[in-house]
């Protein structure tokens, strides 16, 4: 029995990778051609073979080292190889065959440990997903030949387990809902829920699942849009134009949107690592029916001025509470607005219209007494919550954004939304 080296062998003009790896151990019997170590370049993961058989005397390599053609790996203790080596068997297999002849219970233990001590046969490519999944490769039951694991096994297994908790809870909710019926503590009426929001509610916790929201509180000073949105009279019959101030927050939000490309996108493609950046400008806006939330699409925004989208916000909003608008209409959107100034409160969380990346809400407007130059002067303010997708915008982005926004709602911007 004599040692051996094992070394890095030609890796090509790589120099310096990362070991990303180890996949043996000191007192291991490996075979040769049985993976040793994972590294890692800019371009891809390769995994480094045994050149022989043997029995791991010591590892000279651990994670996060960096390695070049020539660095040692590990030294093997190597044997002539037997008869089980010869047949493609490790000896811990042939005992297996021994034992089931007389103790049957002792295999399946034994197998067990096996499928605990062994590494599971997979691509670099499948390992560095699983590392990124934070699952255990070698939980993992691999559907290739010879049990090799590709990324498949694992998102089925990631989907079982995911699948097991969900059941788990729904038997929790199950039993405690069984336990009691609330017709036990005094007289109920049970009535079908509105097929509008039957249809929503699986958007909406597709919404909430899928997407980590963070949300964005802040007020805008909209003193002079508003008068001069009060100020706007018909060039024709002299009549006070009736522009609701959702006008102005339409054309202000499409001009944060050119500023702020992330936020007109979707990341539908996250597992590819793909963003869809939009060169369109669909505003989405929240109508209140009877029959539920509907958020038709102002088409092209970018492109009409504030009397036009006033007149089209009026058009949608009677399309949807009559049922009359074209399914097409919920679809494609940039950003979506949705307003309770008509109803009242201030600040409060949206959900995002998946698979939009953010939403704006606002509250109802009112007069308040602000401290500007040493003097206290009532103005307007409008409460904003910017709700948006963490996974692509952070939160200092979402903070200049609510400050363009309230910039374009201001004074030196108000007049010109209006052309």
């Amino acid at each position: 029995m004599s040692d051996k080296e094992i070394k890095v062998p030609n890796i090509g003009e790589f120099k310096d990778v990362e070991v990303i790896e180890v996949l043996v151990s000191n007192g291991q019997s490996v075979l040769k051609n049985d993976p040793l170590i994972t590294i890692e370049s800019d371009k891809s993961s390769v995994e480094i073979p045994a050149s022989f058989n043997g029995k791991v005397k010591s590892v000279n390599i651990k994670v996060g080292d960096k390695v070049s053609e020539g660095d040692l790996i590990l030294i093997l203790e190597s044997a002539s190889e037997t008869k089980e080596k010869i047949q493609g068997k490790s000896p811990i297999e042939n005992e297996f065959k021994k034992i089931q002849i007389i103790k049957p219970e002792i295999q399946q233990t034994l197998i067990n440990q096996s499928k605990v001590t062994n590494i599971s046969p997979a691509s670099p490519k499948a390992r560095k997903f699983a590392r990124e999944l934070g699952v255990d490769i070698n939980q993992v039951v691999g559907s290739e030949k010879s049990g090799r694991v590709i990324e498949d096994d694992i998102k089925k297994f990631v989907s079982s387990k995911t699948k097991n908790v969900e059941e788990t809870k729904e038997n929790k909710l199950n039993k405690i809902k069984n336990e009691f019926e609330h017709s036990d503590f005094g007289e109920i009426e049970v009535k079908d829920i509105p097929r509008v929001k039957k249809l929503s509610s699986t958007y909406l916790v597709n919404s909430w699942t899928t997407i980590p929201h963070v949300t964005n509180h802040d007020e805008v000073d909209i003193t002079e849009m508003e008068d001069f949105r009060n100020s706007l009279t018909d060039m024709y019959t002299g009549e006070k134009k009736k522009i609701t101030p959702l006008a102005f927050l339409v054309k202000a939000l499409v001009v944060s949107l050119k500023k702020f490309p992330n936020f007109n996108s979707s990341i539908d493609d996250i597992e590819n690592g793909k963003i869809t950046l939009k060169k369109y400008f669909h505003i989405g806006i929240a109508v209140d029916t009877q029959h539920g939330l509907m958020v038709p699409k102002i088409r092209n925004a970018d492109n009409k001025n504030i009397s036009y989208i006033g007149s089209e916000l009026k058009k949608i909003s009677d399309e949807c509470r009559n049922l009359k608008i074209d399914k097409k209409e919920f679809f494609g959107g940039s950003m979506t607005i949705t307003s309770l100034g008509g109803i009242g409160g201030s600040f409060f969380t949206p959900i995002i219209n998946y698979p939009e990346v953010a939403i704006l809400g606002v509250g109802k407007s009112q007069a308040k007494q602000i401290l500007i130059n040493g003097k206290f002067k009532v103005r307007t303010i409008l409460p904003i919550s910017l709700s948006y997708d963490h996974r692509i915008i952070d939160g200092a982005e979402a903070a200049r954004f609510n400050n363009d926004l309230k910039e374009n709602l201001g004074k030196n911007f108000a007049y010109k939304l209006a052309v």
